[in-house]
């Protein structure tokens, strides 16, 4: 066993221990938080875009224009990333944790100096790119190199860490996103500043170690001893140093090489198999039920609530991702208490509720927009949109049926008394958006003024707030922990891959998708996804709260089925663990 440290009470002193540390050992929150830098470039990247985007359509009239151009720019990041996950797995076995921390950070640092100079769309996907290529890299790496810095007992709470990190990292790109709405430049300035913590991480990171697991598999395990001395206290440290050897020991042995790995071995290996069906499902679902349309678009989400500025979106998602970095906060402090399993049970609960809520508020709000008045849109004379000045049926017109002309575009005027009442159907440009404006209306191209807004925006928060705990870092955490050490680099770079490739189909599909059906079935299909999720959980992930690494791949050796999640486990190193 990993540390030959009892997991019996674990769960109850985890959160209290890693706080602790900062005082008895601070080095080990500096490897951890310093690779946790990776998991802040994650997060401010996926939160950034959603505010720039606002102003790159402003920008750029072609971005404006065409929905598959804004999915591109959002998405070709997570397409890079892609590349950069699975790259990456390769490159943490062979080159080692750290040089792949280096590596990412070198080409985020350059994607974000190309997007903040982009002179045109094209340039800016490119920067996208890069930044994606990065991004991808860190996000499976930082909480590997985590896990292999932290004492089994709080190792839950430290890699917890990287994903309040991730949710830090978006909460801290609303920030950004707000500071700059007035600034020359908004979303230049939004997308550069992300090169300012990659170079941090790469200046820290040549400060700090290999992880000592990689050492001992390449056979420095001089170095290796030396940086496991640093991590564990005096009385654990030979017990953890002769459980890791035994381990490198036996996986040679079983196979004649340290090298050699191959997909063949990784699917004929039932230990490897089953953890990568757990793993892999986890990344996939943590897409599929939605999160990133509300991260990578959150403020087009509030402007489809009825929501018209700019300002007032990007300040009511700053909420959203207040909460998520919140949410973060909460599984740190339960993850070694309650464990993984039922913080996932829980979370997707929580999540099928706030999804069911979002549907049946955007069914209200599509159903009930106002009416179009042709005495309001013939006091705009000049800007009457053209699809409803020919239209036959035009006393049936109301906003919603307004924003899908497309020939041109057109907008709605809102009426100045009240949101509520027939507007104006207008052309869509900045000059009927000035004229709208100077009358004291609002003007609305995304989505229609609703009474029912702010039934929007709680769907939002309980759906984050119950997503961020469980959904939010399980997975990652889950990932980090569930593989043979032989297998771990491959096996995570596999499992991140599948997670940004989930990630690319839903941030690319997500815009079309609420053209083509609406928004309120675009969730309710999330909401489905969801319950297939919860009934995944409960038959393939397994419980690692507080076992050594090497004691999950026993367990994952004997697995049974236990739907009683609930009831707390044997967890003893002679004994097999149900799952």
């Amino acid at each position: 066993m990993e540390g030959g440290i009892n997991t019996e009470g674990a769960d109850a002193s985890a959160f209290r221990e890693c706080f602790s540390l900062a005082w008895k050992n601070p080095y080990v929150l500096r490897l951890a938080f310093s690779a946790g830098i990776g998991g802040l470039l994650f997060g401010y990247d996926t939160g950034v875009i959603s505010g720039a985007l606002l102003y790159i359509r402003d920008d750029f009239k072609s971005v404006d224009r065409e929905t598959v151009l804004q999915e591109s720019i959002v998405s070709m990041a997570v397409a890079g990333a892609i590349i950069g996950a699975a790259i990456g797995g390769w490159m943490n076995d062979r080159f080692g944790r750290r040089s792949a921390i280096l590596v990412a950070d070198f080409l985020f640092f350059i994607g974000a100096v190309i997007m903040a100079s982009a002179p045109n769309p094209a340039l800016l996907i490119v920067g996208r790119v890069f930044v994606g290529l990065g991004v991808g890299m860190a996000s499976m790496t930082s909480p590997l190199y985590i896990s292999e810095a932290s004492p089994a007992k709080i190792r839950g709470a430290l890699v917890s860490t990287n994903g309040f990190l991730i949710t830090g990292g978006q909460f801290l790109s609303y920030l950004i996103n707000l500071a700059f709405t007035k600034a020359p430049g908004t979303w230049r300035w939004m997308l550069g500043v992300a090169g300012i913590p990659a170079l941090l991480q790469f200046i820290l990171m040549l400060l700090l170690p290999e992880s000592p697991r990689w050492l001992f598999r390449r056979g420095r395990e001089e170095e290796a001893k030396a940086i496991l001395r640093k991590i564990y206290p005096a009385n654990e440290v030979d017990r953890e140093i002769q459980d890791l050897k035994e381990s490198v020991e036996s996986e040679i042995q079983e196979t004649g090489s340290s090298e050699k790995i191959n997909i063949k071995k990784l699917l004929k290996t039932k230990t490897v198999r089953r953890g990568l069906i757990a793993g892999v499902g986890l990344q996939v679902f943590q897409q599929f039920v939605g999160i990133n349309t509300v991260m990578y678009y959150s403020p087009t989400i509030v402007q489809l609530a009825g929501f018209a500025s700019n300002q007032t979106a990007l300040l009511l998602s700053l909420v959203t991702a207040g909460l998520n970095a919140f949410g973060s906060v909460v599984s740190i402090y339960f993850i070694d208490r309650t464990g993984r399993k039922k913080l996932l049970v829980i979370s997707l609960f929580g999540v099928m509720i706030s999804l069911g809520l979002l549907s049946a508020v955007f069914h209200e709000t599509s159903s009930h927009s106002p009416l179009v008045s042709q005495a309001a849109t013939s006091h705009f004379a000049n800007y009457t949109c053209p699809d409803y000045g020919s239209a036959r049926n035009a006393a049936s017109w109301d906003c919603m049926k307004c924003l899908k002309a497309s020939s041109p575009d057109c907008g709605f005027c809102a009426s100045p008394a009240n949101k509520m009442f027939p507007g104006a159907c207008l052309i869509s440009n900045d000059t009927v958006k000035d004229t709208c404006h100077a009358e004291d209306r609002l003007w609305y191209t995304r989505g229609c003024p609703s009474k029912y807004g702010w039934l929007a925006l709680i769907g939002l928060a309980l759906y984050i707030i119950f997503f961020s705990p469980g959904m939010g870092t399980v997975p990652w955490i889950v990932n980090s922990e569930i593989y043979p050490l032989r297998f771990r680099g491959v096996c995570g770079g596999i499992a991140a891959t599948a997670n940004w490739i989930s990630n690319l189909i839903v941030a690319q599909s997500f815009l079309s998708l609420t053209q083509a059906i609406g928004t309120s079935w675009t969730f309710l299909i999330f909401g489905v996804i969801s319950v297939g999720a919860l009934i995944f959980v409960l038959i393939y992930v397994p419980e690692t709260k507080g076992l050594p690494i090497e004691e999950v791949e026993k367990m994952l050796e004997h697995r049974a089925l236990q739907f009683k999640f609930w009831k707390k486990s044997s967890s003893t190193s002679g004994k097999n663990q149900a799952v």
